[in-house]
């Protein structure tokens, strides 16, 4: 390590640091700390700009084994940037500082810890929520992090089966292929979601979808939903009926009651804050329960959090200065 100097690390710099199981440790640890009140100074801003380019702002604290660190991470979405600029569509850069000191640790593209840290926080939940014996899921949204959601569940259930659904059939079609050759067990795509969800233990959300498509009517006593989408005020996945009268965790209340599904839900007054049950960091920890009972339907509403983000990026930094990877620069000199 160079004293006094900001690491830069780059995607394939980070590409060799962290595998998912590594991940799913981190981001557990992470919320087990949120729910012991070792995390500090979150907050999370949304951003428009005249073009409809959408900005995402999280910023937060964590204290890990004897540091303390803070990161602030600005993530921006255009979901046309692969097909006009030929660059990711979602794109940013996680800041990393001494929580003590307040100096600039790293600078760190965020694409690799933004796809592995959602992922591993809806195996988290997965592993406390669903069923044990979870054999069907259902991943609505065939993109990068489709792949990784299922990627990262598969992990912490045993799953047998999966069900495909993409607005674009062709995409969902392609997903089934690649990622049937993958992990070789049985995925096909379909074009009736309810056909799907009604058989399956697990579903998962994680669409850019701006309307709810998951209907009450689709979900049947004893399912958990991962609700992952919902990442600003105006999206949505979900129908609000789903909330009313089901189990309701969320990752950040204070986050998911402005932005996530909980939102829609409150603003229809359908709910209100005090039905939601837990953060996940509460049943971590033991402060609340997890699945009681085999037949109720829990709903899981992440709206991603600035802990994920400072947690996963610390232990890559701490890997990286030990194997010596990355670029030193002196940014205060």
């Amino acid at each position: 390590m160079m004293a006094n100097n900001t690491l830069l690390l780059t995607k394939s710099d980070l590409e060799s640091l962290i595998t998912i199981q590594d991940m799913i440790s981190t981001i557990e640890d992470a919320f087990r700390k949120h729910g012991e009140g070792k995390s500090f100074g979150m907050d999370m801003i949304h951003g428009v700009t005249p073009s409809e380019l959408e900005f995402h702002i999280k910023v937060g604290g964590i204290t890990l084994g004897d540091k303390k660190y803070y990161g602030l991470k600005i993530n921006a979405s255009n979901f046309s940037n692969m097909d006009k600029h030929g660059l990711p569509n979602i794109i940013g850069a996680i800041l990393l500082f001494d929580g003590t000191t307040g100096f600039p640790l790293a600078i760190v593209d965020s694409i690799i810890p933004t796809i592995l840290r959602t992922g591993a926080g809806t195996a988290v939940a997965m592993k406390y929520l669903a069923r044990p014996d979870s054999k069907i899921a259902t991943i609505c949204g065939c993109g990068t992090q489709g792949r990784i959601q299922l990627r990262s569940i598969k992990t912490v259930l045993p799953l047998e089966r999966v069900f495909a659904f993409d607005m674009d059939y062709k995409r969902a079609e392609i997903y089934a292929n690649e990622m049937t050759d993958e992990l070789g067990m049985q995925i096909e795509s379909v074009k009736n979601l309810e056909e799907a969800t009604v058989k399956s233990d697990v579903i998962i959300t994680c669409t850019p979808s701006k309307s709810p498509f998951l209907r009450k009517e689709y979900v049947n006593y004893g399912t958990t939903i991962g609700a992952i989408g919902a990442d600003s005020p105006d999206k949505q996945e979900l129908e609000t009926k789903l909330l009313k009268g089901n189990k309701v965790v969320v990752d950040i209340l204070k986050q998911c009651a402005v932005a996530g599904e909980l939102h829609h839900a409150l603003e229809e007054k359908l709910i209100t804050i005090t039905d939601v049950h837990a953060e996940l960091g509460e049943i971590l920890t033991g402060k609340k329960t997890g699945r009681e009972k085999r037949d109720e339907i829990i709903i899981y509403d992440a709206t991603g959090t600035a802990i994920q983000d400072t947690a996963s990026v610390a232990v890559c930094y701490e890997k990286a200065v030990s194997k010596n990877i990355g670029t030193y620069i002196a940014l205060n000199h």
